[in-house]
Parts: C-alpha cells; sequence; structure tokens
C-alpha cells in the first residue's frame, strides 16, 4: 500500500529525485530552498527531508549531508509524481528513419532487431535488449530455399505476420536448383496454415512419404527442425546495444560496477528471463527498480520494457540501468520504438 505524503513532501521527493537522476549527487536542503518555489527555509526543508528519510522515502549516503532517492522513493515518483517526457522531433526523426530504412532493407528481421538496440542505447546512454519474439505461435506461410554455394543452403522462412528469419544449412554435396525449387513446393504444401509449433512437433510424420524421393535433404530438414522452427525452450536470441553508452555514466567509474555491467550483458539467458514477462502485460510499458527485481544482480538497476508485435507474435523491448535513469524520457523512447517496430 503506498503512503500518503503531503504537497510539501511530494514537491521536495520530486525535486530531489530529478536532481539526482540529472546531476548523480546527493541533493541538500539550500539547493531546493534556492532553486524551488517552496518559499520555504533551508531549516524548514531539512525537517521535510528527514521525515522522507523516516519513511524510507529518502537516504543519506555516508559521505555527503544530502540525501538521495531509495528505491522506494523512486517507485513513488514513477507512480505518483512523474510527468511524460516527450521525446524531441530530431530524436522521433532519427529513430523513425532508421528503423523504416532497416524495415526497408533487411532480409532478416534480426537485423531490425540488431539495429533497434543500437539505436536505443545511443539515444538512452544505457544498455538497450531487444529480444526475438515468440516464434512458435507463429503461422506459417512460406518458405524458400537458395543455393549460396556448392556446400551451403540459405533457408528464408516468412510467417504470415510478416515476420522473415533466416537459417544457413551446410549440405554436404550440391543441390540443383530444380531440386530446392521441389523440395521447397513440396514443404509450403504441406506446412501451410499451421504454426510452428505444430510443424516442430509433428514434422516428420508431415515429410515422411517425401523420403524416398530426396533422403539425404529431408533428413537435413529433419536434423535442423528445432533451427529451424525455434524451440524457444532452448533459447530466445537477444540483441543488445548501448555497452559503450552506458559505461559513460558516472556509476561506471567505480570498476566493481563496470565489471557488473559487462557480466550482465554475456549472460544472455538472464536477460531473456528478465525480459520474458513483459510480453504479458500487453502494451503496457512496464518498469522495474532496484530491489523489485527478482535478480540479485540487478538490486543497483532498474528495467524499463514493453512488448513489440509482428501480426500474432509478440517479443519484448527495454532499457537496463542505474536506477539513477531518467524515467519519463525512457517510458516515451520505449512507447515510440515499439510503436514503429509493430507498425502501429
Amino acid at each position: 500500500m503506498q503512503e500518503n505524503l503531503t504537497n510539501r513532501e511530494k514537491e521536495v521527493l520530486k525535486y530531489i529525485v530529478e536532481n539526482f537522476i540529472k546531476y548523480a549527487l546527493p541533493v541538500g536542503s539550500r539547493a531546493i530552498s534556492k532553486q524551488t518555489d517552496l518559499n520555504l527555509s533551508s531549516a524548514t526543508i531539512r525537517n521535510v527531508m528527514s521525515d522522507l528519510e523516516d519513511l524510507d522515502f529518502l537516504e543519506t549516503p555516508h559521505t555527503s549531508a544530502g540525501r538521495k532517492p531509495t528505491d522506494k522513493g523512486y517507485r513513488f515518483y514513477v507512480n505518483s509524481l512523474m510527468n511524460k517526457e516527450n521525446l524531441n522531433k530530431a530524436e522521433i526523426n532519427f529513430i523513425k528513419s532508421q528503423i523504416e530504412d532497416s524495415k526497408n532493407s533487411v532480409v532478416d528481421n534480426e537485423d531490425l532487431f540488431l539495429e533497434t538496440s543500437r539505436i536505443l542505447g545511443k539515444i538512452s546512454h544505457q544498455l538497450a535488449v531487444v529480444t526475438q519474439p515468440f516464434l512458435s505461435s507463429g503461422i506459417f506461410a512460406k518458405l524458400e530455399l537458395v543455393n549460396i554455394s556448392s556446400t551451403k543452403i540459405l533457408v528464408i522462412l516468412n510467417i504470415q505476420s510478416g515476420y522473415v528469419r533466416t537459417v544457413m544449412m551446410e549440405v554436404e554435396s550440391e543441390v540443383s536448383r530444380d531440386k530446392l525449387d521441389r523440395l521447397a513446393d513440396f514443404l509450403n504444401e504441406r506446412l501451410q496454415g499451421l504454426t510452428l509449433k505444430e510443424i516442430r512437433e509433428t514434422f516428420e510424420e508431415r515429410v515422411n512419404d517425401y523420403k524416398y524421393e530426396e533422403p539425404e535433404l529431408i533428413q537435413m530438414f529433419i536434423n535442423s527442425i528445432d533451427k529451424l522452427y525455434c524451440d524457444e525452450e532452448k533459447g530466445r536470441k537477444i540483441f543488445v546495444g548501448g555497452t559503450g553508452d552506458i559505461i559513460t555514466q558516472p556509476e561506471f567509474d567505480d570498476p566493481k560496477n563496470f565489471k557488473s555491467i559487462i557480466d550482465l550483458t554475456e549472460d544472455k539467458n538472464l536477460v531473456v528471463h528478465i525480459f520474458q514477462n513483459s510480453g504479458k502485460s500487453g502494451d503496457e510499458v512496464t518498469i522495474s527498480i532496484g530491489s523489485e527485481n527478482q535478480e540479485k544482480k540487478l538490486k543497483d538497476y532498474s528495467v524499463v520494457c514493453t512488448s513489440y508485435s509482428f501480426g500474432e507474435i509478440k517479443g519484448s523491448i527495454g532499457i537496463i540501468g542505474p536506477k539513477r535513469m531518467n524515467y519519463k524520457k525512457m517510458v516515451s523512447l520505449i512507447e515510440y520504438t515499439s510503436k514503429l517496430i509493430s507498425g502501429k
């Protein structure tokens, strides 16, 4: 249950949170009395700050007389005090042009996700994450088979929502164009309208009669079924951007914190776990602050995330960064980018 604060307490808390976000320095009573319209003395403001500290909204760092927000203080700010900050025109135009260019130029949507994570990292100066969508519920539209070399075949898998996935497969000897076309026609006929989960679970029995015509090719597809049709229990791909941007934050002047963020980027399973439930909140942006995160590695970080969609399939997009992040800007950034990817 969220506690009620007086208007005076709310204004002081809001100023401290936003000032700490901006400058990464504890905030003293003199600064508040000079910079706000409260018309209160430093002594009165100190009393308000002391009350907020007693309520666990603020804390006093050991090396400072000023205060900074606790996780509880950030949460009250996000829920009750924060005004959304719109992206400026330059940011909107940059994001829109980069994502639309990627959408128009890529063969595989994974390139779009990689570019999106890079853009988000650049603008937010945080760690940006895009997860591959849950493809199991995606409905098969068609596949194309392309000879890349004498030992490589490119499989282009199209899902009805417009999502495109490419997989490179190795073959022992060159396969003629005619054989590839016949196999593609056969697979398209047999798999049309099925979900990728249904295909993965029943593929062998659906293509069994084609074994007599092209046993080696069909066996290659059977052996690669999880790779082709996405067994998400064996791991979903994630795309991370902003590693070079987030380390410019003052929190990472401490080598221990620097190592922790690098370790986080390398733990792909952890990152997937962090974002796996975001799609369940629909299109809403969710914010988890410090100790609210289930993962201990995230006790000093906040996560801002939402879902994006390709028709019937959904993935996640979000930001991981120090608790001292500009939440009102991050929410607008994630919302806008998600809508662009989703074509809304």
